[in-house]
């Protein structure tokens, strides 16, 4: 199910070197590998968890929006770095999917932190206008990441961050083919060429894009 551009050997000797995940969402990895097959590659991972976790820590995100829940890990990897005050709100339109994290969100400490948006990113988006959150995190359908990012960097508070799933596609970035390839490649340039930000690319995993405004 490992989904990464270094060798496999890297792979695991960063996880090692990396806290391991909490016995409740090693649970929850194990579940959604277990129930979604495929699908399972979708999951974020160790080592992505542990960034996101770290950026939510770092900016003092009270604050945090995710567009693409799929079963909840990122949402509680992020949530367990928010005060206790804190709120994610997170977007997803599978209810089956919903419905998996969310029976992990009830047996957490962090889950009561967490609102689900049943539906599409962008109406839930349209709908926040006007809410400023410390950390976004985007990774949903590849063909809306210009309009998610978009929609949601009027939303990015002062000193916060917006971080970006999947931006090197499994390689395929470099010889883009299929509609998802060249989504995501017009996304990285239109990134690339925004005055409004700085960015930084990250070979971890299938690729992170970490924005912050210039």
């Amino acid at each position: 199910m490992a989904l990464t551009l270094v060798p496999d050997e890297i792979d695991a000797y960063a996880a090692a070197h990396s806290t391991p995940l909490p016995p409740l969402i090693s649970e929850l990895f194990a579940t959604t590998q277990r129930e979604t097959g495929a699908l399972a590659t979708m999951l974020s991972g160790q080592l992505v968890g542990n960034l996101l976790q770290t950026v939510v820590f770092a900016t003092g995100a009270k604050r945090v929006l995710e567009i693409g829940m799929f079963t909840g890990f990122s949402a509680l990897m992020m949530a367990s770095a928010l005060p206790d005050d804190g709120e994610l709100i997170t977007c997803d339109i599978n209810p089956k999917t919903i419905a998996l994290g969310k029976s992990f969100f009830e047996r957490s400490p962090h889950g009561r932190k967490i609102e689900v948006r049943e539906g599409p990113a962008l109406d839930t988006l349209q709908s926040l206008a006007g809410t400023q959150f410390g950390v976004i995190f985007i990774d949903a359908d590849k063909g809306n990441y210009i309009n998610y990012y978009e929609a949601s960097l009027p939303m990015l508070a002062p000193g916060g961050v917006i971080a970006v799933d999947n931006v090197l596609w499994s390689g395929k970035v470099l010889d883009p083919k299929e509609e998802d390839d060249r989504a995501i490649v017009a996304f990285n340039d239109r990134i690339q060429n925004d005055t409004r930000v700085t960015n930084v690319m990250l070979t971890i995993r299938d690729g992170v894009m970490l924005i912050r405004h210039a």
